[in-house]
């Protein structure tokens, strides 16, 4: 994800929500910041909610903000979640629980 399309999340968000801009970035920043790192760092294998619930937990953790704001900002941002899942499982077909060869796929891990 470029800083452009960062920027334009916490716009977004920021538009749709009544948090402030620095607020909604920092969330944004430390979410996507952990999905990026552990799509380039990590070699299991999780199913897309598993994998949002604990970047939900880890931004949540580490930025020291309430729950219910943090599932807000990354739900208001879920499209960027979903991209930059969808790049991840594109990397690893088998994060998806389908090989890059099979058309009906496998069951999630």
């Amino acid at each position: 994800m470029t800083e452009q399309e960062l920027n334009r999340a916490v716009q977004y968000v920021t538009a749709s929500t009544s948090y402030a801009r620095e607020t909604v970035a920092e969330i944004l920043r430390t979410g996507l910041g952990e999905l990026s790192a552990m799509a380039t760092q990590s070699a299991r294998q999780f199913d897309r909610d598993t994998l949002l619930e604990y970047v939900s937990q880890w931004t949540i953790k580490r930025t020291g903000q309430p729950e219910p704001l943090v599932r807000e900002v990354l739900g208001c941002a879920g499209r960027w979640l979903d991209e930059v899942y969808d790049q991840i499982a594109k990397r690893q077909p088998d994060l998806s629980g389908e090989s890059a060869n099979d058309d009906e796929g496998a069951a999630p891990v």
